[in-house]
């Protein structure tokens, strides 16, 4: 009979720290806000069909042991340069927005697999090379779409060119493609737009991340996850374990991009895509999860708690101070400080199952040495 383990209060604590912190933070702020509950459940839901693909694609390269995925900037670039594609051939509406997604994959993989081996040359300090690998592939992406395109990738309507006649304009309109798939289907209920064929498309990836945890290289990557020289010994191939978790991220990042750029209407050409993954990531650790372990509960609760935030914080700040830029000072420094919050939790966490695992090891010794 198997005993029950005793609640430990210090590690409730430890694992739910932020999102008790954020429930606190939109307790406060929402009646701050005055904002009517309506306006509040539109917003939110507007922005969970817009959002919560994005961070979906960060649930790969956790399970299989390379922490939060930086990376996935870089399949966000793959999607903006579909869609400047797509801009320019005039294809608008739902077909424009599938052929955009087809058009990121293979930049999307090609992507990947270079991210992936660069994180097989530093394992252990995956998110730091992702998260330079951003900066990196961000000056390649403003090469091609400032002087590429137009000069060798040719670029038909002048009406996204720059004068000079080569290089893409500092907004592509997708006042075409604006909110295609959110207003298909779309269900009115009390003022608040549902957009359905968005939640389908969602649970879907929900459904497929599920299918892929029991598939064969599912438990590969879990297994990698757990322990890379244990699945080493076991077989697998750890190297290309990993970079297939990285290209998987990197195609997903790029379907989500397109899905929330479509909802805007609109995109800056050169910077639209530079803080998705840091929003993306401080919105998964909102709700919940850590470097090592991430769920889909993880992902919709960060999604209601941060954005809800992000919507009261500003009305909130006014009320207070009298100053919105507060609020909005306020919610870029919670999108840092979780992130930071969240890894300084991890080492602590890891240093103290470290040391544990020490002592134990000691006195096992010790018993052996006393019972020969």
């Amino acid at each position: 009979m198997k005993l029950k383990k005793n609640f430990d209060a210090f590690d409730f604590l430890q694992n739910n720290l932020v999102p008790m912190m954020f429930i606190i933070i939109c307790a406060v702020c929402i009646p701050l806000s005055g904002l009517s509950p309506s306006y509040l459940l539109n917003e939110i839901v507007t922005r969970m069909g817009r959002n919560i693909f994005l961070i979906l694609s960060l649930l790969i390269p956790i399970m299989a042991g390379m922490g939060l995925n930086f990376g996935m900037t870089l399949g966000a670039m793959a999607g903006q340069v579909a869609l400047i594609f797509v801009t320019d051939w005039q294809i608008w509406g739902i077909p424009g927005v599938v052929l955009a997604m087809i058009l990121s994959v293979p930049l999307s993989v090609l992507l990947g697999i270079v991210c992936g081996k660069l994180m097989n040359m530093a394992k252990g300090r995956e998110m730091i090379v992702g998260y330079m690998m951003n900066y990196t592939g961000t000056g390649f992406y403003q090469l091609l779409v400032l002087y590429l395109m137009g000069l060798i990738i040719p670029i038909k309507h002048a009406s996204i060119r720059l004068p000079r006649g080569f290089g893409i304009r500092t907004t592509v309109n997708l006042a075409s493609m604006r909110q295609c798939l959110d207003n298909e289907f779309a269900i009115f209920y009390k003022g608040v737009k549902i957009p359905v064929l968005n939640f389908i498309i969602i649970a879907l990836m929900c459904l497929i991340i599920v299918w892929f945890r029991r598939t064969k290289l599912g438990q590969d990557m879990r297994a990698v996850g757990q322990d890379m020289e244990v699945a080493q010994a076991a077989g697998i191939n750890v190297d290309r374990t990993r970079i297939i978790a990285i290209i998987i991220s990197t195609v997903f990042a790029g379907f989500g991009q397109i899905i929330y750029l479509q909802n805007i209407g609109n995109f800056p050409t050169y910077t639209a895509h530079s803080q998705i993954g840091m929003f993306c990531i401080a919105a998964l650790l909102v709700g919940g999860a850590s470097v090592e372990k991430a769920s889909i509960g993880n992902v919709f609760l960060g999604v209601i708690l941060f954005h809800t935030m992000f919507i009261v914080a500003p009305r909130a700040g006014v009320a207070i101070t009298g100053d919105a830029m507060i609020g909005e000072y306020f919610r870029v420094f919670v999108s840092y400080g979780v992130i930071t919050l969240a890894l300084v939790m991890y080492e602590i966490k890891k240093r103290r199952a470290r040391s544990q695992g020490g002592q134990l090891l000691a006195q096992a010794q010790r018993e052996g040495g006393a019972q020969s």
